[in-house]
């Protein structure tokens, strides 16, 4: 991969510097602060594709911990259990407490 450092201003002046380089950095000359960078068409549909999976990733990992959520608050509870053989009103009175 051929990568490079470039100012914004050498960047508009040399164009065709786009075609030779796999990754360019773009930065503040100054400030020496990265701006952003460009990617070849080449690397593009890679960077899309992991940049896909990364969401596709995140997405999967929320819904499982969710999913996890929903099967502890389904399980039963045996304190609750108690009261409902006691008295299955106190039952419901706990339950709309914790809702």
């Amino acid at each position: 991969m051929i990568t490079a450092k470039m100012g914004v201003k050498d960047l508009i002046s040399n164009l065709n510097k786009l075609n030779e380089f796999d990754y360019i950095e773009i930065e503040d000359k100054k400030s020496k602060k990265l701006k952003g960078v460009f990617i070849s068409a080449k690397l593009a549909m890679e960077f899309k594709k992991f940049l896909e999976e990364k969401s596709d990733k995140e997405t999967e990992e929320k819904l499982k911990a969710f999913r996890n959520m929903i099967k502890l608050s389904d399980r039963k509870n045996p304190f609750l259990e108690q009261f409902d053989k006691d008295d299955p009103k106190i039952l419901q009175k706990v339950k709309g407490m914790s809702e």
